[in-house]
């Protein structure tokens, strides 16, 4: 069986699909756009993990000095 050629190639690679594009429907984006959203209420948990995270990093931070003190 024969290789193909480069011309062959390039022609199969010309032949493009069809594309379906369709049109987002109007009410959707309406009812999206009124929605009003309290992030305090959905995203609490944010706050605490970031507080604690912090706690975290602070913790870290003093034991470096305090190794950093002692080790030297």
């Amino acid at each position: 069986m024969a290789k193909k050629s480069r011309r062959a190639r390039r022609q199969a690679q010309k032949v493009a699909q069809p594309v379906r594009i369709s049109q987002p429907s109007p009410t959707l984006a309406s009812e999206a756009a009124s929605k009003e959203v309290n992030f305090a209420k959905e995203y609490h948990y944010v706050i605490e993990d970031l507080r604690r995270i912090a706690v975290i990093a602070a913790a870290l931070l003093v034991l470096l000095i305090v190794l950093a003190l002692l080790l030297s």
